[in-house]
């Protein structure tokens, strides 16, 4: 199937069938369009819809972003994870302000110079929002690519991927670029589907290398796999008589970096030295149920305790600590494990279940 034959079909199918409706695609700007990528990597579109209109609510201009509190950008994206995704969305913010006049550069080069914008994402926002022919290889494209052409080799090995961006570069037409990469995406996310691709429905089923080898779910290659290391951590949660939770701010570089978390022991005995610090006289406290999350390249399994602690009247709050109320949560930038902690305290704290 030649280039041009194949981005025909992409675009035939995409007109009769592709997703006409996502928020993004309305009112399209760079920056709207910019957002919704950054939103969408290692997320589910449906996960994405709520979080994309109510952050637009809030910050609908590049501006606002880059003027915005970093704990409104945070907690607006709690819940989203890879939170450094948010803080490069406002430091390019920043840039795109304080160096372009809050307008987008209009050349893929330079949008890949801003922080967190790869070349697969400068491709969507030129070609989406400007109508630049520039190729895209987000995850979807790049199963529809690997499995049209049998792509050999991890596509994060730089020599396939290099072979990809080949590929991608090939297919790319001269024309409706902003509708061809729609299409491609839509084409990823709903037919050529990671485990069940709809192959019979398929406009490019005929030239597919994959299908005719009848091996579609085969590619793209997977990594390598290694075992993921295993962390553990007690999270004490520290509750006042005003239903309030100590919480400290994590330093922003690093996991969960600038967020709002529980601390972080090694083990029960260390609790009384924290307690310490703070000047709390520690009371009644029990385990909660413990709580696994998985992280990219480990797992922690959290060990959560909810402790009743008294405060001495003449301690003053550190720096990068707070009480967080339960009742009427301040907004702030959370990790999504210890919201759901937080949760569970105030449902025990509620019921006075605490014994």
């Amino acid at each position: 199937m030649q280039p041009e034959q194949f981005s025909t079909a992409v675009l035939d199918w995409y007109d009769r069938h592709g997703r006409h409706d996502l928020p993004w695609q309305h009112d399209i700007t760079p920056y709207r369009v910019w957002v919704s990528e950054i939103m969408l990597q290692q997320t589910q579109v449906s996960t994405v819809l709520n979080y994309f209109d109510r952050f637009m609510e809030a910050l609908p201009t590049v501006q606002a972003l880059a003027d915005a509190p970093e704990d409104e950008v945070l907690h607006l994206w709690t819940g989203l994870g890879y939170y450094t995704r948010a803080r490069n969305l406002q430091k390019a913010a920043k840039i795109v302000v304080a160096e372009h006049g809050g307008e987008f550069p209009r050349d893929v080069e330079k949008l890949t110079e801003l922080p967190g914008i790869g070349l697969s994402t400068a491709g969507a926002i030129a070609s989406i929002s400007m109508g630049l022919r520039a190729p895209i290889l987000d995850g979807n494209v790049k199963r529809v690519l690997a499995r049209f052409t049998a792509q050999e080799g991890y596509p994060g090995e730089p020599k396939v991927a290099k072979q990809m961006w080949a590929t991608a570069e090939r297919f790319t037409p001269y024309s409706r670029v902003n509708h061809y990469t729609q299409a491609m995406m839509d084409l990823g996310a709903t037919l050529c589907t990671r485990s069940k691709p709809s192959c019979l429905l398929c406009p490019l089923e005929r030239g597919c290398e994959a299908h005719m080898l009848g091996q579609e779910t085969r590619y793209p290659i997977p990594k390598p796999r290694k075992t993921v290391p295993q962390k553990r951590t007690l999270m004490p949660m520290f509750a006042n008589d005003q239903g309030e939770i100590l919480l400290y701010r994590r330093p922003s570089t690093g996991l969960w970096g600038g967020l709002w978390s529980l601390p972080e022991l090694e083990d029960f005995d260390d609790m009384q030295h924290l307690a310490d610090q703070h000047a709390l006289a520690m009371g009644e406290h029990q385990a909660l149920p413990g709580l696994v999350h998985t992280f990219s390249h480990f797992q922690l399994t959290i060990e959560p305790w909810l402790v009743r602690v008294e405060e001495s009247a003449h301690h003053v709050a550190e720096d990068d600590w707070l009480w967080y109320n339960l009742a009427t949560p301040p907004r702030l930038g959370l990790a999504a494990p210890v919201k759901k902690l937080l949760k569970h305290a105030a449902d025990v704290l509620n019921a006075g279940e605490s014994s």
